[in-house]
This record gives structure tokens, C-alpha cells and sequence, in this order.
């Protein structure tokens, strides 16, 4: 299907848990022009956590005229391509497009308790079998049942077929079309609770236990796959949608991470590591989670991943609530001017553990404080945190890799906000023990969606070429010694074994 040899640009949609973005990238896979909006978040109850889709619809809309102005029209564009966050989950009228109520961010708690009945009722084994995923509230499966339950006159609507469901890709991609198309791909489809990643397929048993409709539920196609055509009054003149990619395997794409062993994590809100594991379908037994990587020609690449719910969130705790910064990049300067010695930890379990833990209870605790304990020391041991929550998820996925007969990751390749911070990545190598290593475009996530999408329209070559666009910007060698690395992590160890809850 290649074309648009004369186009310029691929145009990628980053929608996140913070931020809408807008980014056009050339054919070297360098962005060129970027617009962004913060996404206010809504917080109805303790641990929830809700979205206005209608605003991100609005705002995406906006983003995307605005680069396509600076580029000189839509007729520079070859294709789109939507990275999402993930799990984030609405429905609304299939006729009108109209919300019938907020989205439920991945970060959201409500549904702890359902996950818990669900487990004393012993189905956890066959979901992770099944989906490669674990009864938690972070999943979007539970919090489609609640809306269900929970929204006037939903269940009714939804049993006549009057209702869509989708994660935020399938949102955006129902307006862009104007409503002509209810898909997904299969990345999105693996984080919902109810898709079968062996069969590719919703999965009927699973459905049948939180009491979904079938019918709610978009058509799941590959990453790189035709979606659908853009209305042609959004944008001047109709646009493909190209390829779809959740967040974080969006952005193992933008790392070129291809081979198996190869790994990238994400520090943004949370923090988000994925390993390639091929064609192999891992079933952890280190609590972690299996999920697709990506799928093209009807080719699924797995991946394991684990998920640390508060990387970047927690330095934004640091600025707003405890005011310890004003801005998070004096954070780094903090980091080095913090005591050496000092024994501080601070666990983030704002909104509970994520891998390899999995207690939504779990709450916050710093622990460690002397007399002489200041900002910095918490700064630093806030920072550090986010090390260790990559130590727990690297060491769990290199015994699931080597259980598997697979070569454990032997480094890092990192992107994010939080890398920019040269304190982080040397304190991050130092705990892993490993190098660590940060691209020069650092926009991974969007640039693995225009990757995708590129890749569809033949802007871009396969995946050979856009391994070799790949290019490093900064590596982080491991400096500390051996017996603090172990002290260190050790006393995060103890921390953590604080504040679980089960």
C-alpha cells in the first residue's frame, strides 16, 4: 500500500493520563512540530480517578489543526497513527457519540473490591491464563462492568446494542471518522481483562462472568491496519488512520525493541517496562504480565510487562502537594545535594503497588528519618524509588525469562520526562546493575505510532529500518559499588514489606 511520495509528514496523536499531544515526524523519524494541552484529571472519591472525554476529544482536535497549520495543510500528511494511554475506559451512545459518563482512568480503584470477589471465586489463574493480565482495578474489564452497573439505564442500552465501549484510541478513532468505525488493535484489545491474546478473540467466558455484551466491543485489528478514513470537514481533506498502538508498546516501537530480550521502560506518569519475548507467550510466575507487543500481518509478538504506578506522578507530588520543588527539574539538584548517607525511603503507594506486587491497599509511607532529614533526602529518595520499583520489575522478568528458556535483558533503554534527569538515569544503572540507555528522540511513544502508521502507507520501511533510525544519545554505566546497591535495594525491600496489605 505504499504512497504519498510527496508527503512530508506522519501525523501522531499522543493522548496520555496528563497531557493530549499533536506531533508531526519526517521520514527520519524526527519530530518537527509538536503541540500540547494539559489534560486536567477529576477525582470524584478517594481512588478514583476520572476524564472528560469530550474535552479529549475537543482538545485532540484542536492539537491537530494547530501542527497541520504549521505544516502547511493536511496535504503534507501522509497518515495518522494514535498512541493512548491504556486501560482508560468510556461508552457512549453508538448513534450520537454522546459520553454517558466520564472516563475511568487506568489509575482508578473503585473496582478493588470486585477484583477481590473474583479472586475468592478462583477465576484469577484462567484470567491470567487467558489474557495475561491479574484481577486488579487497573484493568479496564472491571471498570466497563461497573459503568454497567452503575450508570442509569446503561445495562438496558447496551443488552439492545445501543452502546459502544472503547480505550481512548477507539474514542478518538469513532470521531474521527465521524462515527463510522467502532475498532481497536490488538495491543489495546490485550489490556482490557477480556482478550484472549492465544485466540486473538474476546473472550466468551470471561464476558460471561462480568456480565459484557459482545456487541459493546470494537473490531480488533492489527497495528498497522486500515481504521478508517478522517471526516472530511475535521482537517481540510480526509486523512488515513494508520496504526494504533497503546502507550507502552507504542513506544517499545519507537525503541526499536524487536528482538527477544530487548527491553524499554517508560517514566512518565507511572512507570511501564516491557521485554520482547517473541513469539513466545510467557506465563509469569513472578506476577507480571504478559500482554501483545504488537501485531502486524496477523503476526503477534509478545511481550511481558511490568507496571509501576507512580513514576513521574510521584516528583509531581513533590511540586504540588509537598512543595518541595517547584518545578521537577530542580529535583535533580536536590538528588545531588542530599546527604550520601542518609537511609531515607519513600514507598509511593499512593494509589497502591503495581508489579510484582498487585495490593491496591498498599498506601504511601516514608520511612527512615532521622532528625537531620531534609527536602533533599526525600527528593532523593522519592527519585530513588522509581530505581527500585525497576530493580522489583527487571529481576522478576529475568527469572520469567530464563524459566522460558529466553535470554534475560542485559540493558535498559529508557525514554520519558523523568530521563532527562542525569541523576535518575546514573541512579537507575547504579541499582540495576545494568547500562542504561536514552535515545536521541526521545518522543518514543509518538514516534511508535507513526512508525506504525507510517509503515502502513509505505512512508516508512518495515521494521529493519526502523530499527536502524535508532540511534543512542547518552549511556549510563553502573558506578556504585556492589554491597550499597544491595544495601540500598535492601532497605526498599523492608519498605515496601511495610505498608503491603496482603
Amino acid at each position: 500500500m505504499a504512497q504519498g511520495g510527496d508527503k512530508k509528514y506522519v501525523l501522531s496523536i499522543d493522548q496520555g493520563t496528563t497531557s493530549t499531544r499533536a506531533l508531526l515526524f519526517d521520514r527520519e523519524g524526527v519530530p518537527v512540530h509538536i503541540a500540547q494541552k494539559e489534560l486536567p484529571q477529576i477525582f470524584p472519591a478517594d481512588g478514583w480517578v476520572e476524564h472528560d472525554g469530550r474535552q479529549i476529544w475537543a482538545d485532540t482536535v484542536e492539537l491537530c489543526r494547530e501542527v497541520l497549520a504549521l505544516a502547511g495543510g493536511a496535504e503534507t500528511v501522509a497518515a495518522i497513527g494514535i498512541t493512548n494511554q491504556r486501560e482508560t475506559s468510556l461508552i457512549w451512545d453508538r448513534e450520537t457519540g454522546e459520553p454517558l459518563y466520564n472516563a475511568i482512568v487506568w489509575q482508578d480503584r473503585r473496582t478493588a473490591d470486585l477484583c477481590t470477589r473474583l479472586k475468592e471465586e478462583g477465576k484469577e489463574a484462567t484470567v491470567q491464563e487467558k489474557t495475561g493480565l491479574l484481577l486488579d482495578p487497573y484493568f479496564s474489564g472491571t471498570k466497563l462492568a461497573w459503568l454497567l452497573d452503575n450508570v442509569d439505564g446503561a445495562r438496558a442500552r447496551a443488552e439492545k446494542g445501543e452502546l459502544c465501549f472503547g480505550t481512548i484510541d477507539c474514542w478518538l478513532v469513532y470521531n474521527l471518522t465521524g462515527g463510522t468505525a467502532h475498532v481497536t488493535d490488538a495491543t489495546n484489545a490485550s489490556r482490557t481483562l477480556l482478550f484472549n491474546i492465544d485466540t486473538q478473540d474476546w473472550d466468551d467466558e470471561i464476558l460471561g462472568w462480568l456480565d459484557i455484551p459482545r456487541s459493546l466491543l470494537p473490531e480488533v485489528k492489527d497495528c498497522c491496519a486500515d481504521f478508517g478514513v478522517t471526516a472530511p470537514g475535521l482537517f481540510g481533506t480526509s486523512l488515513p488512520i494508520a496504526g494504533i498502538a497503546g502507550d507502552q508498546q507504542a513506544a517499545s516501537v519507537g525503541q526499536a525493541c524487536f528482538q527477544p530480550g530487548m527491553m524499554k521502560s517508560t517514566y512518565g506518569t507511572g512507570c511501564f517496562a516491557l521485554v520482547n519475548t517473541g513469539q513466545a507467550h510467557v506465563h509469569s510466575q513472578n506476577r507480571l504480565l504478559a500482554t501483545v507487543a504488537y501485531r502486524l500481518n496477523g503476526e503477534v509478538t509478545y511481550a511481558l510487562e511490568g507496571s509501576i504506578f507512580m513514576a513521574g506522578a510521584t516528583i509531581q507530588w513533590l511540586r504540588d502537594e509537598m512543595k518541595f520543588v517547584s518545578s521537577a527539574e530542580e529535583s535533580e539538584a536536590l538528588a545531588k545535594a542530599a546527604d550520601p548517607e542518609s537511609q531515607v525511603v519513600v514507598v509511593p503507594a499512593f494509589t497502591g503497588l503495581g508489579a510484582p506486587y498487585w495490593d491496591p491497599h498498599a498506601r504511601g509511607a516514608i520511612l527512615g528519618m532521622t532528625r537531620d532529614t531534609g527536602v533533599a533526602e526525600i527528593v532523593r529518595a522519592a527519585l530513588e524509588s522509581v530505581s527500585c520499583q525497576t530493580r522489583d520489575l527487571m529481576d522478576a522478568m529475568g527469572a520469567d525469562m530464563k524459566g522460558a528458556g529466553l535470554t534475560a535483558p542485559t540493558e535498559l533503554r529508557v525514554d520519558g520526562g523523568m530521563v532527562a534527569n542525569n541523576w535518575f538515569a546514573q541512579n537507575l544503572s547504579d541499582l540495576l546493575g545494568r547500562p542504561v540507555v536514552r535515545p536521541k528522540v526521545q518522543e518514543t511513544t509518538a514516534l511508535g505510532a507513526a512508525y506504525l502508521a507510517g509503515m502502513q502507507v509505505g512512508f516508512f520501511g518495515g521494521l529493519e529500518e526502523v530499527a536502524g533510525q535508532w540511534q543512542e544519545e547518552a549511556r549510563f554505566n553502573a558506578s556504585m559499588d556492589e554491597n550499597e546497591r544491595d544495601a540500598r535495594y535492601g532497605r526498599w525491600q523492608t519498605a515496601v514489606g511495610r505498608v503491603l496489605t496482603s
